[in-house]
């Protein structure tokens, strides 16, 4: 079995859940699930964690990821995308290019978002969406969330292009809403795909129907690639040991942190992923062996 990150260039039509069900059952995977989930009408990057992937999925919960799509003007939705239904229409103004760029401006930097209704986010343990569905609105907590880049061009009077880079926990979805109401309309997503999810790229991404294809094989990038954003931090023997079996003097011997690093890949001596570890204050704190046998290999 494949180890490491699947990049999948997800169809629209099928959950993130429909997806990962599909690749397990073709490839007979056992260790097998998603980064960033995608709703079912978006189309685009979605990684997939398999085999030893899974050890490393809580530190790829990617701090920006970039869209690309449509929004419909005039047309407001319960869930605030098509597939939802109508709740109001409204006149949709003729709009300059320039009024665009302001309003992509207007949208840009640090804010707060309140998630959706129609989202994963739970109240009292239950889905939002749950909760929608039986006709209950709850009290929900606005977000802290960054808008880093956002282009906006007209496609047709009546639907927007736009291109957005944006910190996790963004509601795209909300910033089509947000972006109607900036014109002097209501508005809802249209179409939606992911096309960066942190260090991952679509480009690099392969179509489902070629991965559930007769003969087709697997090619997930490897578990130490996959943290690219980590600094690399390679260790001796000794090293190497002590951080396996635990002892608090093996991550102390480890090159300080520099302010701006979060996380740290730390590579045994045959060049595998040995551990992972986080910065705390000025120093490193271990996370997770992911080589145990380092224990056996580089005993004293």
């Amino acid at each position: 079995m494949s180890d490491g990150i699947l990049l999948v260039d997800k169809p629209s039509g099928m959950s993130s859940a429909d997806v990962v069900r599909a690749v397990k059952r073709r490839h007979a995977l056992e260790s097998i699930g998603h980064l960033g989930t995608l709703d079912p009408m978006a189309t685009g990057l979605l990684p997939l964690c398999v085999g030893a992937g899974t050890k490393i999925a809580q530190f790829l919960n990617a701090e920006r990821k970039a869209y690309c799509g449509t929004i419909r003007l005039g047309l407001a939705t319960d869930t605030l995308d098509v597939t939802g239904t109508t709740v109001a229409r409204g006149d949709v103004p003729a709009i300059a290019a320039e009024q665009l760029a302001a309003v992509a401006a207007a949208l840009r930097g640090p804010q707060t978002q309140l998630p959706p209704m129609y989202s994963a986010v739970k109240f009292r343990g239950r889905e939002l969406y749950k909760h929608a569905r039986a006709g209950t609105t709850v009290e929900r907590v606005p977000r802290a969330i960054v808008i880093e880049e956002l282009e906006l061009r007209a496609v047709a009077p009546d639907l927007v292009g736009f291109s957005v880079r944006c910190s996790k926990g963004t509601y795209v979805r909300v910033l089509a809403e947000d972006v109607g109401r900036a014109l002097g309309t209501v508005a809802t997503l249209a179409s939606l795909r992911r096309t960066e999810f942190g260090p991952f790229k679509v480009e690099a991404a392969t179509p489902l129907d070629e991965l559930l294809a007769p003969g087709a094989e697997l090619s997930p990038v490897g578990v130490l690639p996959a943290l690219a954003e980590a600094r690399r931090l390679p260790v001796d023997d000794a090293t190497a040991f002590a951080i396996a079996a635990g002892q608090p003097g093996g991550v102390r011997r480890l090159e300080p942190p520099a302010c701006e690093e979060k996380l740290g890949a730390v590579v045994a001596p045959d060049g595998r992923l040995l551990a992972v570890v986080e910065r705390e204050g000025s120093a490193w704190r271990l996370c997770r062996v992911l080589l145990p046998e380092a224990v056996q290999l580089y005993r004293p």
